[in-house]
């Protein structure tokens, strides 16, 4: 089931009502009533599917226990990796599986041997496999490091594994936060509600109006790059890094405010990442849930920053390898995530990788610096470029778009430009809002508030009927 479709319009105040009203006084219930809709979300799309995840549940909730209980460090170890091989396989096989395969065979055909790719298979890619998956196996990890304790409570861990609001796009969320909130018993909060009605408003406004328009210039520029100029090529780029920022902030926006609506608090996972002064600061605020979890779990059990800067830098370029890999089953991802990695070095060598952790860019004043100026505009030029990759079929399309921008610039076109009304319309927004990502809207001139409201439904409405997949359901 879409955020952005009538269905879910449905969906959510029936969940509301009988999580609030019907069973607000057990707790067993209410958890009950959300695994089973997290299910009926899920199914929506494909419910043969379901088998996965619930097998996926069952697998780590079944592992969690017996690593808790066992004292032999063998044993646990035993369970751990039955955890990771588990996942690590059905993720392997439905996401990457036909990559491999084909790779091989180009390689042999490369160099002599013509033979037909006979074991590709027609395998459907689930919805959210790389999501959950992660966060299942994140729960085992965290049990046998003894960070948490595992729960044997099956229906508050399946809720946790499967609640709807972030299951098929994350953000992807840790045991120790998510699933505590789960067992206790939670009570309405009006202000709490309100902010996650103003978080799924303002999520629905950049997907349907932002990220939906925005993707109508990126289809036409991608399907015509021969036939286009240099300059139309980078406004492409431009447009798509939007798109794919706003459709998927709006969709981690949905999912915070839907679930702040049962009473539950999920991470940020976009913090003004196009505000970053340096490449460091982008991945601590695009896609935080990914980043952060690929720090804990293979960053730093591969040794992190503690083993010299050769080692580090190895760590480094693994970390950002496999995530672009855990993107996608193409080459191009591969290569993004290698360019990430290559900008991302120097800033590690000369000590400035941690230079802006915390406050985002003109934090406490209305307009940036001159150098501020230059550094954000810089990391987003260099992001942007790299989208190319990201968002091409194939390495040789990517380049082709690369060499076309390069060799053939001139002026736009009126009609190339017209796009820029949305990648203003939602800089100039995030600017104002800036200082805190979880309260957009928040008006204190009651008729300015409504009034804005207004624009932003009536802006929804108006391109409501356009239902498209968010990009990372891909993913």
């Amino acid at each position: 089931m879409l955020f952005n479709s009538f269905e879910y319009l449905i969906f959510l105040p029936i969940v509301f009502i009988l999580h609030w009203f019907v069973f607000q006084r057990n707790l067993k219930l209410q958890n009950g009533l959300i695994l089973v809709c997290s299910y009926v979300f899920y199914a929506w799309w494909d419910w043969r599917f379901l088998f996965l995840i619930f097998l996926s549940t069952i697998v780590d909730y079944y592992v969690g226990l017996k690593i808790h209980y066992c004292e032999q460090t063998k044993i646990r170890l035993r369970f751990l990796w039955v955890s990771i091989v588990f996942n690590l396989s059905v993720l392997g096989f439905f996401k990457y599986y036909n990559f491999f395969i084909d790779s091989w065979t180009d390689l042999l055909s490369s160099v002599g041997y013509d033979i037909q790719s006979v074991w590709t298979l027609n395998i459907i890619l689930p919805i959210g496999i790389s999501f959950y998956t992660f966060q299942t196996m994140s729960y085992s990890l965290d049990v046998y490091h003894r960070k948490i304790k595992p729960t044997t409570d099956f229906i508050s861990f399946a809720s946790y594994v499967s609640f709807f609001p972030q299951l098929v796009a994350g953000p992807i969320e840790r045991a120790s936060h998510l699933l505590p909130q789960i067992m206790k018993r939670r009570n309405f909060n009006y202000e709490q509600g309100v902010q996650g009605l103003r978080l799924i408003l303002w999520g629905m406004f950049k997907k349907v109006f932002i990220a939906d328009s925005l993707a109508v210039y990126v289809d036409w520029t991608f399907e015509n790059i021969n036939n286009l100029d240099g300059a139309v090529l980078f406004l492409g780029l431009i447009y798509f890094a939007f798109q794919i920022y706003c459709d998927f902030s709006g969709y981690s926006d949905i999912a915070i405010g839907t679930a702040k609506l049962f009473g539950v608090e999920i991470m940020s996972n976009f913090k003004f990442p196009y505000l970053s002064r340096d490449i460091g600061e982008f991945w601590r605020r695009w896609h935080i849930s990914l980043s952060s979890w690929f720090r804990d779990y293979l960053y730093i059990p591969l040794g992190g920053s503690r083993n010299g800067k050769i080692k580090s830098i190895r760590n480094i370029i693994i970390i950002f390898i496999v995530s672009g890999f855990w993107h996608g089953a193409n080459w191009t991802f591969i290569i993004w995530g290698m360019i990430h990695a290559i900008m991302f070095i120097p800033l590690f060598i000369t000590g400035n990788i941690k230079k802006h952790t915390t406050k985002v860019c003109c934090h406490d004043k209305w307009l940036p610096s001159f150098k501020e100026l230059i550094q954000v505009s810089t990391t987003f030029f260099i992001t942007t470029i790299t989208w190319v990759f990201f968002r091409s079929s194939s390495v040789g399309e990517a380049l082709l778009y690369l060499n076309t921008m390069i060799t053939n610039f001139s002026i736009p076109s009126s009609r190339s430009l017209s796009g820029m009304i949305f990648v203003f319309l939602i800089f100039s927004l995030d600017w104002l809002w800036r200082e805190n990502e979880r309260e957009p809207l928040k008006i204190k001139n009651k008729y300015l508030r409504y009034s804005t409201y207004t624009l932003i439904c009536y802006a929804i409405l108006f391109n409501f009927s356009n239902e498209q997949d968010f990009i990372y359901f891909q993913f």
